[in-house]
Parts: C-alpha cells; sequence; structure tokens
C-alpha cells in the first residue's frame, strides 16, 4: 500500500487512537477528525491525543473550542461534529485524503434505547457526511466501522456475512445496518470502492470506559459489585485492539472491484457487482462472560463481588465471528488470546490510573 493521505475519523476514540498511531509510526500522513464528546470520559479521550504527539498548548486550544491544531507534516487534527457538513468538507479540501477509514460513531447498545437522536446525527447524517465527500474528492478506498450488533436476532452460529442481517434488536444495531445500505448505495452509484467491517466486542489497551472490561477492572479494585446480565448465560467474541488494526490495515490495502459473477437472482450480502464488501473482524473464539471475569480477577489478585441480572433490552447472549472471508481476502485472521488480552488491558488500566 502506498504511503497514501489517510484521513481518520474517531481518532481521538479506542480504535482510531491505535489505528492513528500505527499509521504514523509507519510513515503514513494522517489527518483525524473526532469532536472529543462527553460519551465518556473526555480526558481519556485527550490522553490519547496526546500519545499521537499533540501538544498540550494544542489540548488547552482545543478545550477552549477551537476546530483544528496541526501538529506537524506527519499530523493534523480536526476537532468538529461529522454532522457539520461545511466543516467536513473544508476539512477534505484542506487534506486531500487517498484513503478514509471512518471509525467515528455514537457507540453502546444501551445507551441507544434512551438516546436514539444521538444515532441518528452521528451514525446516518455524519456518515452521509462522509460518502459525500468520498464521492466528490474521488477517494480511492472507503473502509467504515459496523459492527457484529447488525447481526441481531439471527441465531445461527457462528455469524457470517452471508447471513441475512434484517432483524436489529437496538437503534444502534439499525444504523449501523443503515451504514452498510448506504455505503452499497454510493459504492453502486459513484464506483466508489467501499468495505465494510463488522467489529466484534474490541478490548485492550485505552479501551472505552462503558465496556465490560474496564467496568469490571474499575469496580472489582473499588471493592464494588460488578452487574452480569443474563445471569452470566452469556457469550462474546473478545477481539483484541491490535488484531483489529491490523485487520483493518490490510483490508485498507487492497480496495474491492466488484465480483462480476454476483448473482441479482441469488443475491450473496458480502459482495457485489459493484467495488463493495463485507467482512468480520473477530477472534472466532466465543468466550464464556464468567470465564471473562475470572480472568479479570486473576490479573488483579482480587475476587468480585457479583450481582446476577436479567437480560437488557437490545442485548444478544452470544456472538461469535466466521473470519474465513477475512483470511482469504487478506491473508489474516486475529491471534490474540483472551488471556494475554486480557492481562495486557490490566497491565495498561495500572500503570494509567496508578492503582
Amino acid at each position: 500500500m502506498k504511503k497514501n493521505p489517510v484521513l481518520v475519523t474517531g481518532t481521538a476514540g479506542f480504535i482510531g487512537f491505535h489505528l492513528a498511531r500505527r499509521l504514523l509510526a509507519e510513515g503514513y500522513t494522517v489527518t483525524g477528525v473526532d469532536n472529543v464528546n462527553d460519551y465518556y470520559d473526555p480526558e481519556l479521550k485527550y490522553a490519547r491525543l496526546r500519545e499521537l504527539g499533540v501538544t498540550e498548548e494544542a489540548i488547552a486550544g482545543l478545550r477552549q473550542g477551537a476546530l483544528t491544531q496541526t501538529q506537524n507534516d506527519q499530523l493534523a487534527f480536526f476537532k468538529t461534529d461529522l454532522e457539520n457538513r461545511q466543516q467536513l468538507g473544508e476539512i477534505f479540501e484542506q487534506a486531500h485524503p487517498r484513503l478514509v477509514v471512518h471509525l467515528a460513531a455514537q457507540a453502546g447498545v444501551r445507551y441507544s434505547v434512551d438516546n436514539p437522536y444521538a444515532y441518528l446525527n452521528s451514525n446516518i447524517v455524519g456518515f452521509m457526511n462522509i460518502l459525500e465527500n468520498c464521492r466528490r474528492h474521488k477517494v480511492e478506498h472507503l473502509v467504515f466501522a459496523s459492527s457484529s450488533s447488525v447481526y441481531g436476532g439471527n441465531e445461527k452460529l457462528p455469524y457470517s456475512v452471508h447471513h441475512n442481517v434484517d432483524h436489529p434488536l437496538s437503534f444502534y444495531a439499525a444504523t449501523k445496518k443503515a451504514n452498510e445500505l448506504m455505503a452499497h448505495a454510493y459504492s453502486h452509484l459513484y464506483n466508489l470502492p467501499v468495505t465494510g467491517l463488522r467489529f466484534f466486542t474490541v478490548y485492550g489497551p485505552w479501551g472505552r470506559p462503558d465496556m465490560a472490561l474496564f467496568i469490571f477492572t474499575r469496580k472489582i479494585l473499588a471493592g464494588e459489585s460488578i452487574d452480569i446480565f443474563n445471569y452470566g448465560d452469556m457469550r462474546r467474541d473478545f477481539t483484541f485492539i491490535d488484531d483489529i488494526v491490523e485487520g483493518v490495515l490490510r483490508v485498507l490495502g487492497k480496495p474491492p472491484q466488484g465480483n462480476p459473477d454476483w448473482d441479482g437472482k441469488n443475491p450473496d450480502p458480502a459482495d457485489s457487482r459493484s467495488p463493495y464488501r463485507l467482512f468480520n473482524i473477530g477472534n472466532n473464539r466465543p468466550v464464556d462472560l464468567l470465564y471473562f471475569i475470572q480472568l479479570i480477577e486473576r490479573a488483579l489478585g482480587r475476587s468480585a463481588k457479583k450481582r446476577l441480572l436479567p437480560l437488557q433490552p437490545g442485548d444478544v447472549r452470544e456472538t461469535y465471528a466466521d473470519v474465513e472471508e477475512l483470511k482469504v481476502w487478506s491473508g489474516f485472521a486475529p491471534v490474540t488470546t483472551i488471556e494475554e488480552g486480557v492481562k495486557r488491558f490490566i497491565g495498561w488500566y495500572r500503570d494509567y490510573y496508578k492503582v
């Protein structure tokens, strides 16, 4: 893959930060976009930006509402909402990205039950603005984050990109399914190469405080009880952040060309005659929630106080990724074990929070 200018949305977020750091380390020119909202602690987001090389002076300006801070010849960061059509268009005009990785979104299944308009604005309107700018600026490849949540009511495991995903169980999942449909329409109409990646429960250092690993770690250390939904009868295909980043980079360097053998009479949702593909990125090894908690307890050297609760609205009992298509296309599949991944997260958490 040529060292083309890359625009990464959600750069202050968990996955976007790790991807931007890897791109910078490999010599790419990166334009980062993030609104640094308060869905979770903005201080963690600013700390990630510091790791990317954003100075304290620049961060002070961003706190005061500055739109942009250009750090050096390799990195430029813009603080703005994706719904702001004018500002996003100006960013594309200035950055001239050849490749775009769209990771920014309002995240969280449970939060979407109470705050659906946040998802409409960020995940639908924001993504529309990304698509339009990719079209106008003739971007060579758009890679965007979808989610394992799109599988919704599907109970056929492992989840395959060839499966139907027409039964979302949360509005968050519905917006991600909508993103896939919108992306295909633009790919078809404008010959825009687009790849959607369905991430499965991403975890690791610098992770999101609203995710189970972060919450459990914090509460166990504080001596507080942890909520265990569906009475512990849950399994998740936890995927370590380094594997996610590697998968994104492998896919980014291989834009889809369109499948001339795609059959409209027997349509396969995984690809198209248009330059459009979908892939799962998951560890392909579902983990029992109670075993996951045992690993956290072991790494912390403390026992958890457990509060067993029923399944929450929008949740599914199990996720399990079939990654065969990703392996064939990119030559890569996640490899980090849950035991190693949890240990690495706990090490980062103790170091970052000094506990």
